[in-house]
């Protein structure tokens, strides 16, 4: 099975404590963010896990912990954007995201660090031939330290206008410019540009619209071939092989204009405060009474076949 730490908050740049304490004790506990009495337990074993999945806009303080993870198959997405303060008030800037993306390269390998550059939203500030502009520059930087870049369009989600009500849909006629743009600029830099959920409309000018996680992407990570069992997907564009989030929703302090995780700031404060690194739970406690609730769980990985 693949454990996913990234879709509902950011584990590396604000958790990396407690998720090296959950390492260490070998499970973690989930409380279901759709029926808060449901906490299920999952087992952090190398046997069973076949792949943990991180997606961040801020590795640094995981990279002193990446010999821990050894005993673990892993695969990064590591977010750079053009954005400033304006847009990501806590991420940190660019270039220094940049350079720990070739140290976390440098350590687990390009197969194994994805680049996500996304979403992509068009205002005076940031037009189409800004993002043309640094999506190069940052190509030029990263190329042979990632094979992909995944790139995606700011979909307006009721909590995304609330928070960033100025923010507009992005034309049909912007996306074929920009993901025509990206993937000529990434095959010059060896990089494959792949769209997340945007169905197959940039095919036809060199984006891969198969999927970002897919089962390839774990495949070639980890060297082997996965059986996989037939889950349904969160969105029904979404090919991706999404695994099991440990993470909790509004808990991630990036504060991004755009977050599709967090309803508002209040919520993530409140939650922080409610945070320890000894807990089994990313947020408070076990309540008395409550019940755990153990995972199935088993590897998927094919010992008959291999890749490598």
């Amino acid at each position: 099975m693949i454990i996913n730490t990234g879709m509902r908050t950011d584990i590396p740049a604000f958790y990396s404590e407690w998720f090296m304490n959950r390492i260490r004790a070998g499970f973690v506990l989930v409380r279901n963010p759709y029926r808060p009495d449901w906490i299920t337990r999952y087992d952090l074993d190398p046997d069973v896990v076949d792949c943990l999945c991180f997606c961040t806009k801020n590795p640094r303080p995981m990279l002193k912990h990446l010999g821990e993870l050894k005993p673990f198959h892993q695969y990064w997405f590591v977010t750079v954007t053009p954005y400033g303060r304006d847009i990501e008030p806590n991420v940190p800037p660019k270039e220094a995201v940049m350079q720990d993306f070739i140290t976390l390269s440098e350590t687990v390998g390009a197969a194994c660090t994805g680049w996500r550059y996304d979403p992509i939203f068009i205002d005076q500030n940031y037009p189409a031939e800004r993002h043309i502009h640094d999506f190069e520059q940052m190509c030029s930087t990263l190329s042979g330290y990632t094979n992909v870049c995944v790139i995606s369009f700011i979909d307006l989600y009721d909590k995304v206008r609330r928070n960033f009500p100025e923010a507009q849909e992005v034309t049909a006629h912007q996306r074929i410019t920009i993901g025509r743009a990206f993937a000529e600029i990434g095959r010059r830099y060896g990089i494959t540009v792949k769209a997340c959920a945007e169905g197959t409309e940039l095919s036809p000018y060199g984006v891969d619209c198969a999927g970002c996680m897919t089962q390839q992407t774990f495949e070639t990570a980890i060297g082997s071939r996965l059986t996989v069992p037939k889950r349904k997907s969160q969105r029904a564009e979404c090919a991706c092989v999404l695994g099991t989030d440990i993470g909790a929703y509004d808990t991630c302090a990036h504060f991004c204009r755009y977050c599709y995780a967090n309803y508002n700031h209040e919520n993530v404060r409140r939650n922080m405060q409610q945070h320890h690194p000894d807990s089994p739970l990313l947020v408070g406690a076990l309540r008395e009474g409550e019940i755990i609730h153990p995972a199935k769980q088993e590897s998927w990985i094919d010992s008959q076949l291999t890749l490598f």
